[in-house]
């Protein structure tokens, strides 16, 4: 039976758009690594931070992908399929994101929300014939413990994440739902979460009839 009365809450980044693709194109073209590393966040981030100043030239890295070039950033698959579901059953969803307006290193000083919200509006997430959502259903974070305060607030009865630093917090309330979105990583065991591959799965969990 399907639940109308959950509210679910899902994190933004590399759990609804992944950056993985344009993460790559950029840190071929800035010569950050070569063309042979796989097209994995984690082994760009890895292998960027062996370079001399490699901290800081992920860090850019990361400026120009959530700041000025967002907008190639792709929608990851499943996701409009989930948020189409929660909207025909009537479901409450909001999006809770850990994210600071400004990056460091980032020349362009894009507003890294305001970049989020106009790449969700090109998705079609706030269109009544798209996804039907609201920005007011659209929350930003400056601290993992504030995003974690509006979970609380927005009464989530589920939450989906792909960072597992989420659900660690000592904070993170006991009562709501944990689902670990992880695609490429291996998670602690510390916790009692349902662990995901894809998003498929999780339509699966939460809309599968039988």
């Amino acid at each position: 039976m399907i639940d109308s009365n959950r509210i679910i809450g899902v994190d933004f980044d590399n759990t609804i758009v992944t950056y993985d693709d344009l993460m790559y194109k950029i840190a071929v073209e800035k010569g950050w690594i070569s063309s042979e590393v796989s097209k994995s966040k984690k082994q760009i981030r890895d292998t960027i931070r062996q370079l001399p100043d490699g901290e800081i030239e992920w860090q850019k890295l990361q400026a120009i992908a959530y700041g000025s070039q967002m907008d190639e950033a792709r929608l990851i698959d499943g996701v409009k399929e989930f948020f189409n579901l929660c909207k025909q059953h009537k479901i409450q969803t909001y999006i809770v994101s850990h994210k600071t307006e400004y990056a460091n290193y980032d020349e362009t000083q894009t507003n890294l929300r305001t970049a989020a919200i106009k790449w969700m509006g090109k998705n079609n997430f706030f269109s009544s014939i798209g996804l039907g959502l609201s920005q007011e259903q659209v929350f930003f974070a400056s601290t993992r413990i504030g995003k974690i305060d509006k979970i609380k607030k927005l009464k989530c009865t589920d939450f989906i994440d792909d960072l597992e630093e989420t659900f660690i917090e000592e904070s993170f309330p006991e009562s709501v739902n944990k689902i670990l979105y992880a695609p490429h990583q291996q998670h602690s065991g510390k916790l009692q979460l349902k662990i995901v591959s894809r998003w498929q799965q999780i339509n699966e969990y939460f809309f599968s009839r039988s």
